[in-house]
């Protein structure tokens, strides 16, 4: 077992890791907004287009993207699963409030608190207000910030994944939604002139409670 120095240590990496990789992320969007928002780099709705060979290599950064916050916390913790999906959560939750906060400094956006984002593109476009997955990532960055914070070997029992799981899946539901029926209608022309609202908060809402109700039942063991 690591000395808890050794613990704060390597949460202290984690989260400059995180920042890092936020501001890179930042500054890819603020190239794509320069190259297909010349006009109004703050508005990205209705959405332009990307070319196939752009699609092609956002779906891959962004597949990279998650592939490099795995193998950071594979290499942060190999002994215990619970603190593996630890450090990769907290990582993705820094990474995804960094990545707003130096957008802000960047060029100003998000604008209002209520401003919509496209924020992710696998398996189709995730949209949805800004604050929505920032609230997800605070809760990530706060948890696995604790289980590396604390003594003892985490444990979590089966009914605690199931209600992360399922609050999970409500959550992305609620992000994939807003573009079905454009995939559904295939009309390309619906895409151009799409500006996104409704958000489905309903269900939203009792994801997030379950997703921190089943991380609420981790447990400590202690050393």
């Amino acid at each position: 077992m690591r000395s808890r120095g050794s613990q704060r240590n390597i949460l202290l990496w984690l989260i400059i890791y995180a920042v890092a990789m936020a501001y890179l992320e930042a500054a890819v969007v603020v190239y794509l907004r320069e190259l297909y928002y010349p006009e109004n780099i703050l508005e990205i709705f209705p959405p332009k287009l990307f070319t196939p060979r752009d699609v092609v290599v956002e779906l891959g950064r962004e597949v990279a993207t998650i592939v490099m916050m795995l193998a950071v916390a594979f290499l942060a913790e190999r002994r215990n699963r619970v603190r593996v999906f630890g450090a990769f959560v907290l990582q993705f939750g820094v990474w995804d409030i960094f990545y707003y906060i130096w957008l802000k400094i960047l060029i100003g956006w998000p604008v209002h608190w209520g401003e919509w984002d496209i924020l992710f593109l696998i398996p189709w476009a995730w949209v949805g207000p800004w604050l929505t997955p920032v609230v997800i990532a605070l809760m990530f960055a706060l948890w696995g910030g604790w289980l590396f914070w604390t003594d003892g070997e985490p444990e979590w029992d089966k009914q605690g994944i199931f209600l992360f799981i399922v609050g999970a899946v409500l959550a992305l539901v609620a992000f994939l939604q807003p573009a079905v029926p454009l995939l559904l209608s295939g009309n390309v022309e619906r895409v151009r002139q799409f500006v996104p609202g409704g958000f489905w908060w309903w269900l939203y809402i009792p994801g997030i409670v379950l997703m921190a109700w089943g991380l609420l039942r981790v447990r400590i063991k202690e050393p």
